[in-house]
């Protein structure tokens, strides 16, 4: 345990060790910060004590054949991206690395990338981090080691706690270990890239690319420039590639190779382009026929916008003020990634009354005590 300033810092080696911990903290109202590297959010809970998973790491099992691993919460991403790649294998998802955006340091783990739900451009074609989560173990707000799902799809049965569990950001409690399913990595990637176009036009882009059977895993925007992504075998990339440049043949197309592909893409995920962007940086979930509006709202703001999943996910940085923004986004739902100085208000937007009748339930039924990352989810 380590003793900086006015926050303590608690990391348990072991489950046991940990529900022990967290029992003894519902039982004094001891409330906590939780976290796995504490890469991915610049705001914190209102707590004095910082609970983190980073020593409790391993993979616990990987089977390459039967495409399932199971790691402890506190293993490092970059650990489980090395080993499946040994195998040809991925996290079909790309989970985004948050460092190159917030200027954090410590390592990503897999507990927290299933907590904060961090899925990347492939979500438009094989959905989020929680699609892939085949089981999970956690402690919740009284101690209580719980566990539910399995090692295949179809031990998934009753309430899947794994899915409530991502996106919910440690507030229902904190996991300790995870099972996965991954996928093999495509032999062979290509992107088309449309340039001077507008933000509509983007969107009218991937709209007409993304409603063909040509299996589309990426489709993004920024800056003027537009970027749609196919993978598959060789034979199968060339083919999509023909069949799409005749679809959209009335636009000005070239195209980017294998490796070149994967830089780009790679930078697209961890948002690169706004990583020097002074001010904060937004994330806002819109349906994607009305981002270039929600684009064009922002724009009397100031700042700038870019386009993932095919204009669903909108990245704005600029303005610090949450109510100016999430005006401006509305119908959209904006969240507060990075902060800049200036910035007022809540990280999360607030919650509809039954959204958020729903909420207090769950946290009662996991967290009584109100212990785990108070305040962070209060919009």
């Amino acid at each position: 345990m380590n003793v900086q300033g006015e926050i303590r810092t608690v990391a348990p080696e072991t489950e046991a060790e940990l529900a022990e911990y967290v029992a003894d903290c519902h039982g004094a109202g001891r409330k906590l910060r939780i976290s796995g590297g504490s890469t991915r959010l610049r705001r914190s809970a209102a707590a004095n004590t910082h609970l983190t998973t980073q020593k409790m790491d391993g993979i616990a099992l990987y089977e390459p054949g039967e495409l399932t691993l199971i790691a402890r919460a506190g293993t490092p991403l970059e650990e489980i991206e090395r080993q499946l790649a040994a195998e040809g294998q991925a996290l079909a998802f790309e989970p985004m690395d948050h460092r190159v955006l917030l200027g954090s340091s410590g390592m990503p783990t897999i507990g927290g990338m299933v907590a904060a739900n961090v899925s990347g451009p492939r979500r438009v074609q094989v959905g989020a981090c929680r699609d892939y989560v085949l089981g999970v173990r956690f402690v919740d707000g009284r101690g209580r080691i719980l566990k539910n799902g399995g090692r295949v799809m179809k031990n998934v049965t009753g309430m899947d706690l794994g899915k409530l569990l991502c996106g919910s950001y440690g507030t229902l409690g904190v996991l300790t270990e995870v099972a996965l399913k991954t996928l093999p990595v495509a032999e062979c990637q290509r992107t088309l890239v449309f340039e001077n176009v507008s933000p509509r036009q983007a969107v009218e882009i991937f709209s007409a690319a993304l409603a063909t059977p040509f299996e589309v895993s990426g489709a993004a925007f920024h800056s003027g420039t537009a970027w749609v992504r196919i993978e598959g075998l060789s034979r199968q990339v060339d083919y999509r590639q023909e069949r799409l440049v005749e679809l959209l043949r009335d636009k000005s197309i070239e195209a980017i190779g294998d490796n070149e592909s994967r830089i780009l893409w790679r930078d697209l995920r961890d948002l690169r382009h706004f990583a020097n962007s002074p001010g904060a940086i937004w994330r806002i979930l819109v349906k994607s026929t009305d981002a270039p509006q929600v684009i064009e709202a922002l724009g009397p703001l100031g700042g700038a916008a870019s386009l993932d999943w095919g204009g669903g996910l909108l990245w704005y940085a600029g303005n610090s003020d949450a109510a100016a923004v999430r005006k401006a986004a509305a119908p959209g739902v904006a969240t507060l990634v990075r902060p800049a100085a200036a910035t007022s208000g809540p990280v999360f937007p607030a919650e509809s009354k039954g959204v958020a009748e729903l909420s207090a339930v769950l946290r009662r039924t996991f967290d009584p005590g109100g212990i785990m990352n108070p305040g962070l989810m209060e919009g």
